[in-house]
């Protein structure tokens, strides 16, 4: 089974999606980070989707679900990376992410993440 890699940074996770999404993955994508963030105690997970053209509304309700999920087990979320197609796309299909922090690259989702930590 495909599975994208969740990789730990000290008290964060970084998931980097490099493959397009399907919704299968994205559910599976789901569960093993909940998983992580439960045996890891993470305080933030950084989601990179800038290899991503396109999604549907089932993977932008799944990047929100992911945020939630992460809120709820103690993990801020910041994802990065989105392209403006992405971004377009988003917006037409109504969704908003509410919660869901962004930054235009790894390295200012990273301090984003940090203060967002610190601050909590």
């Amino acid at each position: 089974m495909e599975r994208i890699p969740i990789l730990q940074m000290g008290d964060y996770l970084l998931v980097t999606i490099q493959v397009d999404m399907h919704d299968q993955l994205a559910l599976t994508l789901q569960e093993d980070l909940a998983d992580r963030i439960s045996r890891t105690s993470a305080k933030g997970v950084l989601i990179d989707i800038s290899a991503l053209d396109m999604v549907d509304s089932f993977i932008g309700r799944m990047i929100g679900t992911i945020s939630g999920l992460s809120r709820i087990m103690d993990a801020q979320t910041v994802l990065v990376g989105m392209q403006p197609s992405v971004a377009i796309t988003l917006v037409e299909l109504g969704l908003t992410l509410p919660g869901v922090m962004t930054a235009l690259n790894v390295e200012r989702g990273m301090q984003k993440l940090r203060k967002q930590v610190e601050s909590s």
